[in-house]
């Protein structure tokens, strides 16, 4: 088990989500409404409930809106939403899944293929490129959780396979079926996560040099404006020196 990795936060870059808060909103709502949905409406009896609520609760979203996007569910009257994935290449040749949550996957077809047209990739087959993942789970810790080694020890007590940890966060890898029982064993001894979720974790990295760079973290920030877009994977890494020039 390693207490370091070069994996980096590849989901967004530092401070976009700041921007988009009411699409941020939006997608935990959507998220909180298809758990409750799929299991029961108690985030105690439903584990992907309790974790879409405390992703919810991290990002400051106001307990109104959570219980409206439960009650949602309850109603009967939602949209019938549908998990789709969507698998293609980036500039420089990097991966990219992109998972979204849609109640009209023509749409939503439409927006990610036209994303990745329009900035220097291409969508391929379900299966194009998930087979370079491993399909895990992981929680996220901000940087004032505690240092590394505090989070490491506890990480390994709570049966997590991995963690890796830089200025920003801690990240905290799991077996895919152990993501609920290590979660809620950091959370006994940390606190609640910013983020416990199911992710595709890269078996090997791609470092993007400057001329794709900018095309790539633009293709990256057009999926995840998209309000049917849950989430963005991918298998590269920027160099910092990179993301300074770009500013």
């Amino acid at each position: 088990m390693a207490g370091h990795s070069k994996f980096k936060n590849i989901m967004h870059r530092k401070g976009a989500q700041d921007k988009k808060r009411s699409s941020m909103f939006s997608k935990l709502s959507r998220e909180i409404t298809v758990a409750a949905k799929m299991g029961m409406p108690d985030p105690d009896m439903n584990p992907r409930l309790r974790l879409a609520v405390n992703a919810a609760k991290a990002q400051s979203m106001p307990k109104d809106n959570i219980q409206r996007a439960i009650d949602k569910a309850l109603g009967g009257d939602m949209e019938n939403y549908e998990e789709i994935r969507y698998e293609g290449y980036g500039p420089g040749g990097v991966a990219i899944i992109v998972e979204a949550l849609t109640d009209n996957r023509n749409r939503t077809a439409t927006n990610v293929r036209t994303a990745f047209s329009k900035n220097g990739g291409n969508l391929g087959a379900s299966g194009a490129v998930s087979h370079g993942f491993d399909r895990m789970g992981l929680i996220t810790y901000p940087a004032t959780a505690g240092d590394a080694d505090a989070i490491f020890e506890a990480a390994l007590e709570a049966g997590a396979e991995d963690v890796s940890s830089n200025e920003d966060e801690h990240e905290v890898w799991t077996a895919m079926d152990a993501l609920h029982e290590v979660a809620k064993a950091l959370e006994a001894s940390l606190g609640p996560a910013e983020s416990a979720k199911l992710a595709w974790k890269p078996q090997t990295t791609v470092e993007v040099d400057e001329s794709s760079a900018a095309t790539l973290l633009k293709l990256v920030d057009t999926l995840e404006d998209d309000d049917d877009v849950q989430t963005v994977w991918g298998n590269y890494e920027v160099p910092d020196a990179v993301m300074e020039k770009l500013g």
